[in-house]
């Protein structure tokens, strides 16, 4: 290899460009043989990584016929999988790399190092059984579909989108902007609030004196124009449309409105059926009412 990079150098004139400039030294042999080693490194990391997404992305898209996946879950998977397994092909070039330094340039016998590979796992098994767990961990979540990169989550008291997912560990954005960065093998308990598909969910404090029926009928009329229209179709499943009475008082009658939307969608939904109802709701001389009331959703059973 030394001996073609030197070739092709003077058949370019580079090398008595190099030494007129006192940059000779550029040209020895141990330098040439790590550009070399590192070069070819690169070329087969870009072209492996090149095949590992076409295949990932074909493979899950194959699963997902299968399974009905929504496009957005087929993305979120896709990501997920192509992320994790370029960090895994970058580790396996760096290492690719310092071998070949080591032995082809340095002539470094690196056998005694894969003799003692065995005795030095083991050590590292006793001294870092929070890393192997955390590997573990890490590998189920993936292979169960738990959570995928871009998910809104609740893991262990910590809320956000999800970033990344290593084989230690999982990074959250929550929604002041702060990263969270938890152990795989901490997450005993997740809660995906974009897995399949959400749900729309909210409640209106109405003035006690309010007609049910007039109100109800603006409610599920509004969700219904809402889901007709092609902006909106593409992300709703169910129209928005009156669920139940919640609280009644003197001050206040609460109603509770629903739908299914696409996963992720629900916010967007939920802030484009208030903005619609409180116009609607005006036009109609409906009163919203001047005390809020605590809400009693999580109490309701189903």
């Amino acid at each position: 290899m030394d001996e073609h990079i030197k070739a092709l150098l003077n058949s370019l004139g580079i090398d008595t460009w190099l030494n007129e400039s006192r940059l000779g030294w550029l040209l020895n042999d141990t330098l040439i043989g790590v550009i070399g080693i590192v070069l070819s490194a690169l070329i087969l990391y870009y072209i492996g990584r090149l095949a590992l997404d076409y295949g990932i992305r074909q493979a899950v898209r194959s699963t997902g016929k299968h399974r009905s996946w929504h496009r957005k879950d087929l993305q979120k998977r896709e990501d997920t999988l192509v992320s994790l397994f370029r960090n895994i092909w970058r580790i396996f070039i760096i290492a690719y790399i310092a071998g070949a330094i080591l032995s082809g340039v340095f002539n470094i016998d690196l056998s005694p190092l894969f003799a003692s590979a065995g005795i030095l796992g083991v050590a590292l098994g006793f001294g870092a059984q929070s890393l192997v767990k955390d590997f573990l961990s890490g590998v189920f979540i993936i292979a169960e579909n738990q959570y995928r990169v871009g998910d809104v989550v609740d893991i262990e008291g910590a809320g956000g989108t999800v970033e990344r997912i290593g084989i230690r560990s999982t990074v959250l954005r929550d929604a002041e902007g702060s990263v969270h960065y938890l152990p795989n093998g901490m997450v005993q308990h997740v809660i995906n609030k974009t897995m399949g598909y959400s749900v729309s969910r909210f409640s209106i404090s109405l003035d006690p004196a309010t007609d049910i029926t007039k109100a109800t009928d603006i409610i599920n009329k509004v969700g219904n124009a809402l889901f007709e229209e092609e902006a909106w179709k593409q992300k709703i499943i169910n129209p928005p449309q009156f669920d139940f009475i919640g609280d009644i008082s003197g001050v206040a009658i609460e109603l509770y409105i629903s739908g299914k939307t696409q996963p992720s969608d629900q916010w967007a939904v939920t802030a484009e059926m208030r903005r619609r109802l409180h116009t609607e709701f005006e036009a109609a001389d409906i009163k919203l009412s001047t005390l809020v009331l605590p809400t009693t959703l999580g109490s309701r059973k189903k």
